[in-house]
Parts: C-alpha cells; structure tokens; sequence
C-alpha cells in the first residue's frame, strides 16, 4: 500500500465587511496611525458587528463557500476541526455550529485552541487523520472573533486584532504532494506574559473580573516580542534544514501575522528574499488562528502545484510550530 498524505485541496475565507481604520480608532483610544504603523505596520483590521454574532457566522461562510467551490457535497465530509480561541460558547463547539448552518451530517466535529498556532497545529491533526486511511475528506478551520475579547481601552492591545476565518478542504493522496513535515513546540513559559485571564474555571466570571477587564487579552509585548522573533525563525530554519531545503528551494514563506517588525525580524533570520513571504497584516491585523489560511486564500491565484510552502507561527501557551507543504493544484478560475 502506498504512503497517502494530507493535501489542501481547496481554500476559502470569510471577513466581515466592516473596516476598523487607524482613524477612528485613534477617535476611541489614544493612538494614532503613525504610532501604530511604526510599531506593528496595521492600517486596518474586520470588525465583524451586530448582536450574537459569533465566529461561527464567519465560519459558516467560509465552509459553505468552500463546499461550492471544491464541487464538494456536505455528506461526503467526515470531519470538522475548528482551530479558535474564541467559540460562539465553551460547548457546544464552533465546529458543530458551523457542519450544522452548512448541512454536514456524517461529521465528527471538535473544536481546538492554541491561539494563534492553531492552523499549523491543526494541519499535523488532520495528516494525522488522512494517513490512517479512514478519512476522505475533512475541513481545516481556523479564525477568531478577536474583537470580542480586545479592550478597546487598552492602547497597547487594541489596534492589534481583527476578525477573520479560513477554511481548507484536506484530502489523501499518493503524489508527493501535500504536507511533508511538520514540528511543534510549547512552552509553559509563556503563561503570564500572554493569556485572557477570566472565563475559564480557574477565574470564572465575576463582577471582579468584569471590572478589571479580565477578560480581554492581555499580553507583555516585549516578552511576547522576544520568544515570537526567535522561535518563529528558528523553527522555520529546523524544517528547512531538516528537509534539506535551501532558501532558493523554498517558494513561500507564510508566517503569522502578528506584527510586521516579528515578520521582518523572521525574514532576515531565516534569509529568504520578502518577495517569497506573503504578509497582508497591514489590511486585516492579528486574526490569530486566521492569519495564515487568510494569506494563502489572498495568495491562492499565485501559487502553483508543487509550490514549496513554509508555514510559521507563534502564538499563546507559548505554543509555535512550522509546516513544510508542497502545494496541491494550480488555481482555476470559478
């Protein structure tokens, strides 16, 4: 029997139409767009509004988009696997929310945190799951509803996060395509310098934790800044070296969008050219578990069948990790 591996097969994403710009931001908290172009390069960031409207919302039309698009019926998908840290509710899942609105009924579906690590993380789940030969077909989601749980009082954290998901529809296969390795980490370290402290059964909501704006994001960017520069590159640099790949063998660079000086400090650690590194944060902000399948939905016309693809990303826990893919199918038209 031959070795099958894990292969995106399709990607979409959803982000609401509503754009939060440095401008009026700076009307709301002390800011203003000099000061955070310089220190994280964000313009804008989606703001998904309205009362009850949950990731899920986001979720639901990325994944129904995804299934007419991969001419996919929903019966046929076997699982849902839904990388966030921010569900509708802590159950039942955002997973189960989003197989339902899109009409999948043959799924097992679960829900996965690890902030902004959640899409590579949730790539090596899903190679997990194909290579066993059980499962067909399965959708990778991966987004945040940041905006409920930034304070928008807090100058440091708020011009940070936007709203935004990304689904990928991730199939078998016996070409030498698809994902090739993967390698992860986590360090309990990081558990004071980035967290969102309250909701949880440790801190469980109070009037207490109401008023000390425990539960928003709260996060020591410099140590954040520190540990997200050195692990990202070091764990890209691991992979590539690990496969023998050389910067001139590598086609894109895919790393988390979480500030433009933590991208650019990677770049020049692992030395690829920045043509080669796809960055879009100056439009969407830090949608944590969205960043990257975001990048690679804005990508998808450019990238070519047999691409080699390195997937980067750092996040809460601290959690980090990188993915080498080879790309799956070149872009056509809907």
């Amino acid at each position: 029997m031959k070795q099958l591996n894990a292969v995106i097969t399709g990607i979409t994403a959803a982000v609401p139409d509503y754009i939060l710009t440095n401008e009026e931001l700076s009307a709301i908290v002390d800011t203003s767009d000099e000061w955070i172009m310089t220190r994280v390069g964000i313009k804008e960031r989606r703001i998904l509004k309205g009362e009850q409207q949950g990731i899920s919302v986001l979720g639901t039309q990325a994944v129904m988009e995804l299934l007419k698009k991969t001419k996919t019926p929903p019966e046929e998908i076997d699982a849902v696997i839904f990388a966030t840290s921010t569900p509708d509710h802590i159950f039942p899942s955002a997973a189960s929310i989003v197989a339902e609105n899109a009409g999948i009924k043959n799924a097992f579906c679960f829900d996965m945190e690890v902030a902004c690590s959640g899409f590579v993380y949730g790539l090596e789940i899903c190679n997990g799951l194909i290579k066993t030969g059980k499962y067909k077909k399965i959708i990778l989601l991966a987004g945040d509803k940041m905006s409920s749980i930034t304070n928008y009082k807090d100058r440091t954290t708020c011009p940070l996060f936007g709203d935004a998901a990304g689904a990928v529809l991730i199939e078998p296969t016996e070409e030498n395509l698809g994902i090739i390795d993967a390698e992860l980490h986590s360090d309990g370290i990081g558990y004071k310098p980035l967290q969102l402290k309250a909701g949880g059964s440790k801190y469980p909501a109070s009037h207490e934790t109401i008023d000390n704006a425990e539960h928003t994001v709260y996060q020591d960017g410099r140590i954040v800044f520190k540990y997200a520069v050195s692990r990202m590159a070091e764990v890209s640099e691991s992979i590539m070296k690990r496969n023998n790949l050389t910067v001139d063998d590598v086609d894109w660079l895919v790393p988390h969008q979480a500030n433009l000086r933590i991208i650019d400090a990677a770049i020049e650690r692992t030395g690829l050219s920045r043509e080669k590194v796809m960055i879009n944060i100056e439009r969407y902000g830090n949608t944590s578990a969205g960043t990257i399948p975001l990048c690679l939905w804005e990508w998808e016309a450019k990238l070519r069948k047999g691409d080699k693809v390195i997937l980067t990303a750092f996040g809460a826990g601290f959690s980090w990790g990188s993915v080498y893919l080879k790309w799956g199918y070149d872009y056509k038209e809907s």
